[in-house]
């Protein structure tokens, strides 16, 4: 390998690129230039304008179907933007906090035909950069030279489409002894994922017997359940049971992934809560968004595990999902453990639609 970056080192900048706000360039034999609108400016939008061509917003299909933008490309659409419409459209259309104040943003137009790969490119690395998932692109000549002029970062679409939404390897980076108040014997793994992505924790309570199935739970990180003592979800409350319970079993594992908000990040998950707010609940909240139900990737939990030697666990869930995908995965689930905690009246709604749209046992 020289020095110029790989397809994920690639990606990587791009997704950095796009949460500054910064065009990237996808290239095929259609380049597209492609920008956020989330950290869209003003400013961008105009040199974007002054480069001549039809400017599109791609959507996913579910903010499309929110909008009522025909998706004509089935799970995004591209909607035409009308030359004379400021950047407060466009963020409203991204946007939906103001959706029930102000309901009425189209008639929109969708683009039928053509290639809609870039766009959905586009859409992929917003989403792993934790944006919106919403991308203003307009199609440019000698994609690579045009890049290159203009200092952007260039995409192969050919080298990241067997990239984009594949689950990136994890590499072991250290662990070390941690004391805890559930077992003074406990060690913390952290673990690194190669395309730049948020790290990954293994924390072993006790030293749990490798041949032996491991009481283990898999706990997507939640700065406002964990840490804040949240009353909206049961994240905290099932963290510190499970610990608990491991604590006085002797052993176990927490696998703790940094896959907030069901996978949308931090931001996101407090624009879905304004949602809630409004009278929707988390599913319709994610979809109004543009997210999927849930975004997170459970397989990398069983990945740590295999990397730590484990091959068979009891797992503490309600989520019948995680059950499946450990089993998918090579990991044996001999026992579900029912970890029903931290119901209360700020989060019964939510535990409701969990169990009805979600298929959690509770």
């Amino acid at each position: 390998m020289g020095l110029a970056p790989d397809i994920v080192e690639t990606l990587a900048r791009a997704r950095g690129d796009l949460r500054m706000g910064v065009p990237i360039v996808l290239t095929g034999e259609t380049s597209v230039i492609a920008v956020a609108v989330e950290a869209l400016s003003a400013e961008r939008l105009a040199a974007l304008r002054a480069l001549g061509g039809d400017i599109v917003l791609a959507l996913t299909g579910w903010r499309a179907d929110t909008l009522k933008a025909p998706a004509y490309d089935g799970d995004m659409a591209r909607v035409a933007v009308p030359g004379e419409v400021a950047l407060g459209w466009l963020q409203a259309l991204a946007d939906p906090a103001d959706d029930l104040s102000m309901p009425m943003k189209g008639p929109l137009t969708s683009v039928r035909g053509g290639d809609a790969g870039a766009h959905r490119a586009a859409l992929q690395l917003c989403k792993s950069a934790r944006l919106l998932p919403a991308a203003v692109c307009t199609e440019v000549s000698h994609g690579l030279a045009f890049a290159a002029e203009n200092g952007l970062t260039a995409v192969p679409l050919a080298l990241a489409a067997p990239v984009l939404g594949t689950q990136s390897p994890l590499q072991p980076v250290v662990s070390a002894r941690l004391p805890m108040e559930v077992s003074e014997a406990g060690r913390l793994h952290v673990f690194r994922p190669e395309d730049g992505g948020e790290e990954h924790y293994a924390i072993e309570v006790g030293r749990p017997d490798r041949k032996a199935p491991v009481l283990a739970r898999l706990h997507s990180a939640c700065f406002t359940g964990d840490l804040m003592g949240s009353l909206k979800c049961d994240c905290g409350p099932q963290l510190r049971a499970a610990l608990a319970r491991m604590g006085a079993e002797g052993a176990g594992i927490l696998l703790y992934l940094n896959q907030e908000g069901r996978g949308i990040g931090l931001a996101n998950k407090m624009r879905a809560y304004s949602l809630q707010d409004q009278g929707f609940d988390t599913v319709e909240a994610n979809h109004r968004l543009g997210f999927e139900d849930d975004e997170r990737d459970f397989r990398l939990g069983s990945d740590i595990l295999k990397a730590l030697g484990f091959t068979a666990v009891r797992l503490l869930t309600n989520n019948p999902a995680k059950v499946a995908m450990m089993e998918a995965s090579g990991i044996a689930v001999r026992e579900r453990v029912e970890l029903k905690v931290g119901e209360n009246r700020f989060n019964r709604a939510y535990l409701a639609t969990k169990a009805a749209k979600s298929g959690h046992l509770l």
